[in-house]
């Protein structure tokens, strides 16, 4: 029997915090039959039900005392219910047990389905509790009515912020996400928190996981409270054309320009404008005109030599540089402005580092073990150019001369078997964000001695890092051409991609390998999905081909390959490659017919989303037909491993000299012209000459037996005689001077 009532209570609430639901339940049940009117006594015993699973019980308890209350009273008792449980379950999320405080939630839902605080309370217990099914069923039937009818001023506003920011962060693609943002923006209390937290998950969306459309429909939300926010704005650029919305990408991009003020902001804008022109191919006249502008402003950014930019404008310096040798084949006057910029790049980001408390000091190790540590830097090691090619090097590394490091800028987080297979083959491997510092701090921790960078200017990120200087000695390899920032040591070339001067005008030291600067074992090849007469072309026929993005289309090589077709009796083009449908056949067209050639002669073909596939389709050609002065690199290597005559056009810049190295080192010359009249010339003759195209096909087929161009091995082992010899001539020098 209950005989005093702060004992009994006392007793029930130390059973209730051991989790002795039973007895405090007794306890309860008791002091009910002799105090039947205390409503609070029914609130305990409902919450006990509940903790025991007895949900129906749970309810019968909490509404047998409202069965007999008026409309006012019910409304009391039914509020006071509310704010006990919602006591408990506070107390229950304070003490992480978030089962319970999400079950509790729940029944609050249910005593009043509108209260928006407490919907979002279950929806942040849902993503800690991984109950994703829950957020679009709360958010589709309450959640976002709620936010759009009442626009209340009992939301708590940083409740709601921290809700949508956590969504986005753990369910970056769920389907509810647009919807929710949208209803979220009224509450925003200031611009930036808007900005702050849909900018970030859009590059996650965007960029890791490969999203575009998604990602610039969330930035569009923005563009609602700041119209002309020039940070979003650029990144919209950037997404629009990656989704392949060219024009929008375009128009974005202009608007971006018409509203930068200074020089910085200027040539990035300039960039998206050119990324999204050349993108689509095809805007000649407008790509050349932006080009033109590019180099002005680059030239007033370098007279103006400004200091102290923050990191944002910093990052943006070198990558607009990528464009330019797509246009013009002038590697002496090009890296006179590029590597002044990229000195300028160079200084701000050490500037910038070292006012955060960064420096790498590297000290030399009179000692230093037996292996050397190796890391390779790159965000393209996945199902990329990059990420095709350097695949041999990774595999036939010596492990028991050399420790190799990998370190995967800004890790995709979606399904690519080719990024697997690197983590398998990477040694150890750090998969990292877009944080520049932070990845040039975990290098800088695992002492690497030779840091080898896959990006050059195609990435900021990867140029930040690179700057910092976070390894004794860093190398340029493979993805691009030299980045020209002061802080790289070596750039690795081999005899034929660059021509003999090129020291004159590279800050890098130039490191030939002795045969190649690349080499692959071969490709995978699939099943072919083109036949002649899919596309109406006689068995007979010539076919040519090119396979290249839009960057790469260039008027002046086109005519040539027109001059090609309309010499060349019975031929056919076949063109490929990512672009703006329309626009890229209205510039072929255009030229065909300037040229007198039949548009009827001339093929757009689909893209193939399998590489396999995409090289098995390569065989339908008789002679694929190179860019200039941007040659294929990936497309070329392709072709010959297929066995395909190809005709190459050879310039003075690492772009325009790739694919004669790669048929150097295959051991064919045939196809290469040193002239634009040569090039014309060996396209007509291995048109014409079946017997020609023959022996060009069955010296590439013996080729895979002998040549540097297919010895992964061989080549590797080269690049490891290269590290142990910078290494050498680190240490010698650094030795020498203590």
């Amino acid at each position: 029997m209950i005989t005093h009532t702060y004992n009994w209570q006392n007793q029930a609430e130390q059973y209730f915090l051991q989790n002795n639901y039973v007895q405090a339940s007794k306890l309860y049940e008791q002091a009910i039959a002799i105090e039947p009117n205390t409503i609070l006594y029914y609130w305990h015993l409902g919450l006990l039900l509940l903790l025991q699973n007895q949900e129906a019980e749970a309810q019968i308890t909490w509404m047998l005392p409202m069965t007999e209350a008026d409309e006012e009273q019910l409304l009391i008792w039914t509020n006071e219910l509310f704010q006990f449980l919602q006591r408990e379950a506070e107390r229950r999320e304070t003490l992480a047990e978030y089962s319970l405080a999400w079950l509790i939630r729940q029944h609050m839902r249910e005593i009043n389905p509108s209260d928006i605080n407490n919907l979002l309370h279950i929806l942040l217990l849902s993503l800690r509790l991984e109950k994703f099914e829950d957020i679009e069923d709360l958010c589709e039937s309450e959640l976002i009515k709620v936010l759009n009818e009442q626009q209340s001023t009992n939301v708590n506003a940083e409740l709601l912020i921290q809700v949508l920011r956590e969504i986005l962060s753990t369910v970056p693609l769920h389907p509810i996400n647009l919807n929710l943002a949208e209803a979220c923006l009224p509450y925003f209390p200031d611009v930036y928190q808007c900005f702050d937290i849909l900018l970030t998950a859009g590059l996650k969306i965007g960029h890791t996981l490969l999203q575009p459309v998604l990602a610039s429909s969330l930035l569009e939300l923005h563009l609602r409270l700041e119209p002309e926010n020039v940070e979003i704005l650029r990144h919209l650029a950037v997404f629009y054309q990656d989704a392949r919305n060219y024009f929008q990408g375009i128009e974005t991009a202009r608007l971006c320009y018409f509203l930068s003020k200074g020089l910085a902001d200027k040539i990035f804008a300039l960039h998206l404008l050119l990324r999204g022109l050349m993108s689509a191919g095809g805007y000649w006249q407008e790509i050349c005109t932006t080009c033109q502008e590019l180099e002005t402003v680059y030239k007033h950014f370098i007279e103006a030599q400004p200091i102290a930019l923050e990191e944002g404008r910093i990052l943006r310096l070198l990558t607009p540089s990528f464009a330019i040798p797509h246009i013009k084949d002038t590697p002496t006057e090009f890296r006179a402005i590029h590597n002044k910029v990229a000195e300028i790049f160079n200084n701000d980001i050490q500037a910038l580092a070292q006012s955060q408390g960064k420096t790498y000091n590297h000290q030399v190790i009179k000692n230093h073990p037996k292996k050397l540590k190796i890391g390779y830097v790159s965000y393209a090691l996945r199902n990329h150019s990059v990420g095709w090619l350097a695949r041999w090097l990774f595999q036939h590394h010596d492990r028991d001369k050399f420790d190799i490091h990998t370190y995967f800028v800004n890790y995709k987080l979606v399904n690519d078997y080719l990024q697997e297979w690197y983590l398998s083959q990477a040694g150890k491997a750090r998969q990292l964000g877009m944080d520049g510092l932070e990845i040039a701090d975990q290098i800088y921790q695992d002492e690497i001695d030779i840091l080898v960078d896959l990006d050059s200017i195609t990435l900021d990120i990867t140029s930040e890092v690179m700057a910092l200087k976070p390894a004794p000695i860093q190398v340029t390899w493979l993805g691009w051409d030299a980045s020209g920032i002061p802080a790289i040591d070596y750039f690795i070339a081999d005899p034929y991609v660059l021509p003999n001067d090129a020291q004159n005008y590279y800050t890098e030291k130039i490191w030939r390998l002795p045969q190649t600067y690349i080499a692959v074992d071969g490709f995978e090849v699939g099943v072919p999905t083109l036949r002649r007469d899919d596309l109406d072309i006689p068995i007979d026929a010539v076919i040519y081909l090119s396979a290249q993005r839009g960057y790469k289309r260039h008027p002046e090589t086109t005519r040539w390959q027109m001059q090609i077709i309309k010499q060349v009796p019975n031929s056919y083009f076949l063109i490929k490659g990512l672009a703006e449908q329309e626009t890229i056949k209205r510039f072929f067209y255009q030229i065909a017919e300037e040229e007198g050639v039949d548009c009827s002669r001339l093929r757009f073909l689909p893209q193939v989303f399998s590489e396999s596939v995409h090289r098995a389709n390569l065989g339908i050609a008789d002679i694929v037909l190179d860019t200039f002065p941007y040659n294929g690199a990936t497309t070329t290597l392709e072709t010959l491993w297929m066995g395909i005559p190809l005709v190459t056009r050879v310039g003075e810049q690492f772009a325009a000299r790739n694919s004669y190295t790669m048929m150097m080192n295959a051991g064919i010359t045939e196809g290469i012209a040193w002239t634009d009249e040569e090039y014309i010339e060996w396209g007509v003759r291995l048109g014409k000459d079946e017997a020609l195209r023959q022996q060009v096909a069955l010296k590439l087929k013996a080729s895979r037996q002998t040549a540097p161009l297919w010895n992964g091995k061989q080549f590797t082992r080269e690049m490891e005689k290269a590290y142990e010899q910078m290494w050498q001539n680190y240490s010698g020098s650094q030795l020498d001077r203590i």
